[in-house]
């Protein structure tokens, strides 16, 4: 027997989540403990069919209404139930203990569907919540998580938005980020980390409306995880340096339940990551087990022997599959030789990038002071301009 208490918000219909009205739908019966008329209308006429106990007494769950809704608990037929009560179970339903009592001696199977919490965002909606402008004002880390929480209720964009539409988001703010720390430029740097923080706000948001998790759950389970991983900070182990500390490390990994579903080490590793940074990753974690180059002679060697077959491939035409190949197997090599080296590939390939740019537009400059541009000028002429992009253009 299943029996989920759900959190309906602090009453108003437009605080309702997802997870919450789904949790109701998917009851066989449903329950409304003293929840207001006009959101049992809205629950109605939105697919959760349901009765309710103990009328409008929103603001307190009196002695009463809990005794009965406890006696509710004890006629349960067996059918998946749902009871819905205002704001969060955990933080705004007093009769929470006794109703588990009389679940637990029913044998029921109980989950707890978070809802909005009414203390914190009933009062606050009649007033704005920054002063515009905001002036010195400073705000906490609960500040934003409340500001995330009235964005989703109240702007059309962040309301309609999910965990798979904010993924390009999500990656483009975690690249301006890489890109403030690699200008050295400490302003845009505190901007940015902002930015990516409010998508990490934003999915845990979503997570609490669709009764996955909340941002206290993201935290404790971080918190948890670290302190599980540092046992030489947080206990008695002794690690000397940093490579006892990388062993330990994925020693450690390995005997967590995510360690242990994975079939190789190599599994953890996104796919979703650069092409060079996957491949410099993957090439770290098989170093840790001892499947290395020697010294960095043995991987130009073996840049020497990819780059033959590459020519040899081309010279030999064996088609654009095998020269894909051999071409793959070059970049990986010289990953390889970067990772040996003690460069990070993906910013050194980023670094060229950004020369290049900076030495074309360079050029570009230079043909349009001529009144020309570079479709113009003969491919001496371009060179020329490019041996001055490189004494000039930084």
């Amino acid at each position: 027997m299943r029996v989920r208490i759900v959190g309906l918000g602090p009453g108003d219909p437009g605080l309702l989540t997802l997870g919450s009205l789904n949790a109701l739908r998917a009851a066989e019966r449903v329950v409304l403990l003293a929840v207001p008329a006009d959101l049992a209308a809205y629950l109605e006429t939105h697919g959760a069919h349901a009765e309710r106990i103990g009328g409008d007494r929103a603001a307190l769950i009196v002695r009463g209404a809990i005794d009965e809704v406890a006696g509710f608990a004890r006629e349960i037929d067996g059918r998946p139930t749902a009871i819905g009560v205002l704001g969060n179970p955990l933080s705004d339903f007093p009769g929470l203990p006794p109703l588990l009592r009389a679940l637990e001696e029913r044998g029921a199977h109980v989950e707890l569907v978070p809802g909005v919490p009414h203390a914190t965002l009933s009062a606050a909606m009649n007033l704005p919540l920054v002063p515009l402008p905001p002036g010195s004002a400073h705000h906490s880390f609960d500040d934003l998580v409340e500001i995330m929480a009235r964005l989703r209720s109240g702007c059309p964009w962040d309301r309609e938005q999910t965990h798979a539409t904010l993924v390009p988001y999500l990656i483009e703010e975690t690249y301006e980020v890489v890109e403030a720390i690699e200008q050295n430029d400490g302003a845009a740097l505190c901007d940015e980390l902002g930015d990516l923080l409010l998508q990490i706000v934003f999915h845990a948001q979503i997570g609490t409306e669709t009764g996955a998790f909340t941002v206290a759950d993201v935290i404790d389970a971080l918190s948890n995880k670290m302190i599980r991983r540092h046992p030489h900070v947080f206990a008695d182990a002794v690690i000397e340096d940093v490579d006892a500390q990388w062993k330990s490390w994925e020693q450690l990994k390995s005997k967590e339940k995510a360690g242990q579903a994975r079939a190789s080490r190599l599994d953890g590793i996104p796919k979703a990551l650069g092409a060079l940074q996957r491949g410099q990753r993957m090439q770290e974690k098989a170093a840790r087990v001892g499947f290395d180059w020697p010294d960095v002679s043995g991987v130009l060697d073996k840049l020497h022997e990819e780059l033959t077959e590459l020519a040899e491939a081309r010279r030999e035409k064996q088609g654009d599959a095998r020269i894909r190949e051999e071409m793959g197997d070059v970049f990986f090599t010289l990953v390889n030789l970067s990772r040996a080296l003690g460069i990070d590939a993906e910013g050194a390939v980023r670094d060229a990038n950004e020369k290049f740019h900076t030495r074309f537009a360079f050029m570009e400059r230079r043909a349009a002071e001529t009144g020309k541009t570079l479709n113009d000028l003969t491919l001496e002429e371009l060179e020329e301009l490019w041996q001055q992009a490189k004494t000039t253009a930084a």
